[in-house]
């Protein structure tokens, strides 16, 4: 008999190589187009659409997903003839058996994927903190998400953190983000010459939007500073806080040097209640 039409019947299911060899190269070519499929539709459909990145990610992937189930179905039939729904059931209750032993993890990821697709608590390019991972979403996949930090260093969070951790999301309803810097100035400077200065620092600084305008509150009397606290908000350095900080800072400094506002060292006052005699020394 010719290898290729070997026969091998498995209940009601008749396998040859033949089929499984076909079965295979359909399972690849149908990876293949949906993998390009997406990456059209995700960087020149739906931007003309008027889809963000993230929205677009998002309804690519259930996209994707939902063409390969329908391949899978058409596909399943050719590699094991015979193959049918009532089949599809028993394989499913063997898989769900499995699952419950050793394949719980990967099942929670995935149906958490699919959650995070439907839902969107984050998107792509979305900057998240999640079980002390802080970064920007590069990518959300079936089983996890990638997450890359500042250091261009890519964490790879499984999907179940989103759905089981608290998750914040700078970027969730927009990309505004107010921070507080905060300041120290003598005790002998002029408060109203500070707020001066400071709102002169952030409106100068590109990454600061004017509206909501930025504002100086006087937050309290330290052992040896009077603190203030400028707050600002950004849509540009969101993702880079530190860097913000750093910009308005210098900017802070440069407007302190103008207007002769003096930054303290900390000061101890201290006090001898008996000089020791000479004796004693």
């Amino acid at each position: 008999m010719d290898f290729w039409n070997r026969a091998v019947e498995i209940g009601d299911i008749v396998v040859t190589p033949r089929s499984l060899l076909v079965g295979f190269l359909l399972l690849a070519a149908l990876f293949l187009v949906v993998t390009r499929m997406r990456g059209l539709l995700q960087r020149r459909v739906f931007p003309r659409l008027g889809l963000t990145e993230g929205v677009s990610a998002a309804v690519g992937a259930l996209i994707g997903y939902a063409i390969l189930l329908i391949g899978v179905l058409v596909i399943l039939p050719v590699m094991a003839p015979g193959f049918n729904i009532n089949t599809l059931v028993v394989v499913l209750g063997a898989l769900s058996f499995g699952v419950g032993f050793g394949l719980r993890n990967v099942a929670d990821n995935f149906f958490s994927g699919l959650i995070l697709l439907i839902e969107r608590p984050i998107k792509v390019t979305d900057r998240i903190e999640v079980a002390g991972t802080f970064g920007t979403v590069v990518e959300i996949r079936a089983r996890s998400t990638t997450v890359r930090t500042n250091d261009n260093i890519d964490i790879i969070v499984p999907n179940s953190q989103f759905i089981s951790n608290q998750v914040t999301n700078l970027s969730y309803h927009d990309k505004k983000v107010r921070f507080k810097v905060p300041v120290g100035v003598h005790y002998d400077s002029d408060v109203e010459l500070v707020q001066k200065a400071l709102l002169e620092a952030a409106s100068e600084c590109g990454n600061v939007l004017s509206e909501p305008a930025p504002a100086v509150r006087l937050i309290g009397f330290g052992d040896s500073s009077v603190d203030f606290e400028l707050r600002v908000w950004t849509d540009s350095l969101y993702n880079r806080p530190k860097l913000l900080f750093s910009n308005v800072n210098f900017l802070i400094w440069k407007k302190f040097k103008k207007y002769g506002i003096r930054i303290p060292y900390p000061q101890r006052d201290i006090y001898v209640k008996q000089m020791p005699k000479a004796g004693d020394i």
